[in-house]
C-alpha cells in the first residue's frame, strides 16, 4: 500500500443523530490496529474539546491578539521575552528559550549540549516519534530500552545496562504527565558522565519532590501543541535550562546560527516561538495550575469509579505530581481492547491508543536490529493501553458516562 493511499484510508467520518464523529484508524494489511485520534464535539463525550477552554478565555485572549496585531510586532520581541521570563519563574530555572515547536526544542537542546554524529542516546520506545527522530537526524544513534510496566516511563535499570563507551546522553520522557525516576537517572548520568534532556512535552506543571519537570537536568523541552496541558492556538515549544551558556547557544541556533546580525557561526534553524502564540500563552499560563488540578480531580473520579474492575489504572509514584496529559489504562487480554473500543465508539465516546506501535519496531529503525520480543514490557503495553477523555473542562457526568460504558463491557 502506498503512503498516499494509506493516509487516505486512515481517516474516517461517521454520521449519527447527534452529529459527526471523526477518528483516525490505522490498518496494516487490512487489519484494524486502533483509534489514534478523536471524536468531534458532537460526540457524547469527546476525547478533548478545545472550544470549551477558548470560550472561557475569549474575553482575555481576543484583546491581546488584536493589540499584538495592531502593534506590528510579529517576530520575537518583548512579548516572547516576557513569556520566557514567566516560564523560567514558573519552572524554577535560570533560563527558557521559546522555539517553534516541541520537536525543534529537542533538536536545538541536543545541539546546544554538544551531541555529535555517532553518539548513542538512550531513550524510551514508548512515546511520540520526536525524540528518536531528532537523535537520528543529528547523526546520533537512538538506543531504546524497556519501560516500567506500572508507570510506562523508562526503566533506570534498563538504562544502566545499555550504556556503552559511545553513550553520550539520556532522554527520559515524562510520559502522560508522570515524571520519570529522575534521581536514579541523574545518578546514572553522573556515574557515566552523560547529560540528560528531559522530554516534558506532556508534563507542563508536573513535579517530583517539589522540582518542576524540566528543571532536573541539563535541559528540558516542552511542546505547546494545542492539546497539551499548556497549549497554544497553533504550534510552539520551549527549552529550559540553568546554564546561561546553553541558553545562549539555543537562542543562536533558533535564528540560523546567527551570533549577531548577518554573522553566522554555525548552521542553525529558523525556529522562533511566534509572537502571537507567546501572547496567547501569556494569557493561559496563570490558569495552568488550575487546569492541572482539574485533570487530577478527573483522574481521581475515574479511579473511584473503576477501582474495582479488571482495568489496570494509572499509578502515582512517591513524591510525584502526575498532571494527566492522558488518562491511560490497560485493558487485560481477557477483557479485550477491541471489545472496549467498539463499545466506546457505539456510545460516541472519544478514545485513543497512545501508542499502538513501539518505536524500536518502526520501519525507520529496522537497521538497528530490534526484533519483536526485544523489549517485552513496552510491546505488551502497546497491545493493552487505551486512553480515555481527560481535559480540564470535562464534566463529572461525562466521566461517569465513560466509566459506565467501560463497566458495561464486563457484564
Amino acid at each position: 500500500m502506498s503512503a498516499v493511499r494509506f493516509r487516505l484510508q486512515a481517516f474516517s467520518k461517521r454520521k449519527s443523530n447527534s452529529g459527526s464523529t471523526f477518528a483516525f484508524l490505522f490498518f496494516k494489511s487490512n487489519r484494524y490496529l486502533g483509534v489514534a485520534a478523536v471524536s468531534t464535539l458532537e460526540a457524547m463525550v469527546p476525547l478533548f474539546d478545545l472550544t470549551r477552554q477558548y470560550q472561557t478565555l475569549k474575553p482575555e485572549i481576543e484583546p491581546v491578539v488584536l493589540a499584538q496585531l495592531e502593534s506590528g510586532g510579529y517576530v520575537l520581541g518583548p512579548v516572547v521575552e516576557e513569556f520566557e521570563l514567566l516560564c523560567a519563574r514558573e519552572l524554577g530555572v535560570g533560563h527558557t528559550v521559546g522555539v517553534a515547536n516541541g520537536t525543534d526544542a529537542l533538536q536545538i537542546a541536543l545541539r546546544a549540549l554538544g551531541l555529535r554524529a555517532g553518539d548513542e542516546v538512550i531513550t524510551t520506545p514508548f512515546s511520540f516519534y520526536s525524540a528518536a527522530e531528532v537523535i537520528a537526524d543529528l547523526g546520533a544513534v537512538p538506543v531504546f530500552v524497556d519501560i516500567e510496566a506500572d508507570t510506562f516511563n523508562i526503566d533506570p535499570r534498563a538504562v544502566e545496562a545499555a550504556i556503552t563507551p559511545r553513550t553520550r546522553a539520556l532522554i527520559p520522557v515524562h510520559i502522560f504527565g508522570l515524571p520519570a525516576k529522575m534521581e536514579a537517572l541523574r545518578a546514572i548520568a553522573k556515574k557515566h558522565d552523560l547529560f540528560i534532556v528531559e522530554d516534558c512535552a506532556q508534563a507542563w506543571g508536573a513535579t517530583l519532590d517539589g522540582c518542576a519537570a524540566g528543571s532536573m537536568s541539563e535541559a528540558g523541552t516542552f511542546s505547546f501543541f494545542p492539546t497539551k496541558n499548556l497549549g497554544a492556538c497553533g504550534e510552539g515549544g520551549l527549552i529550559s535550562t540553568n546554564s546561561a551558556q546553553v541558553a545562549e547557544k539555543c537562542r543562536q541556533l533558533r535564528v540560523h546560527g546567527q551570533s549577531r546580525r548577518y554573522f553566522y557561526d554555525e548552521i542553525g534553524y529558523n525556529s522562533r516561538l511566534h509572537t502571537l502564540q507567546a501572547a496567547i500563552l501569556k494569557v493561559k499560563l496563570p490558569h495552568a495550575r488550575q487546569w492541572n488540578a482539574s485533570r487530577r480531580r478527573h483522574a481521581a473520579h475515574y479511579a473511584g469509579l473503576l477501582g474495582d474492575t479488571p482495568f489496570v489504572l494509572p499509578v502515582e509514584t512517591p513524591g510525584a505530581c502526575h498532571v494527566y496529559h492522558q488518562y491511560t489504562l490497560r485493558v487485560p487480554a481477557e477483557v479485550g481492547r477491541e471489545r472496549v473500543m467498539k463499545t466506546l465508539s457505539e456510545r460516541e465516546i472519544g478514545h485513543a491508543i497512545y501508542y499502538p506501535h513501539p518505536l524500536h519496531l518502526q520501519p525507520v529503525f529496522a537497521h538497528l536490529g530490534y526484533k519483536a520480543g526485544s523489549l517485552p514490557v513496552v510491546e505488551r503495553a502497546c497491545e493493552e493501553v487505551l486512553s480515555l477523555p481527560i481535559f480540564p473542562e470535562l464534566r463529572p457526568d461525562e466521566v461517569e458516562l465513560v466509566a459506565s460504558a467501560l463497566k458495561s463491557v464486563l457484564v
